[in-house]
């Protein structure tokens, strides 16, 4: 897969690409979106996105959550609440 490949619309789309586990040293597809955010530094309505695969998905869940972090988990083809959303890896 080259980035001709993208220009030419074959192969996999850029999101199904970059869409790959968050969990460190994990290069599986991811088929969950984490969504959560930090309270002291953003602001209530500002979601930022994990991807889990289903191996990890419980332990970056447990993570967010034992920090106070974690606000929603959806299905990864799901559409996502309009707003600020991000991925961070």
């Amino acid at each position: 897969m080259s980035i001709f490949d993208f220009a030419a619309g074959t192969g996999p789309t850029a999101v199904e690409a970059a869409a790959v586990c968050s969990r460190k040293a994990c290069r599986s597809q991811a088929s969950w979106q984490l969504l959560w955010n930090n309270p002291k530094i953003h602001t209530p309505e500002r979601r930022k996105i994990w991807l889990a695969c289903g191996e990890h998905r419980d332990w970056l869940e447990d993570y967010l959550q034992t920090r106070g972090l974690w606000k929603e988990t959806v299905v990864l083809d799901a559409v996502p609440p309009p707003g600020s959303l991000e991925q961070d890896n």
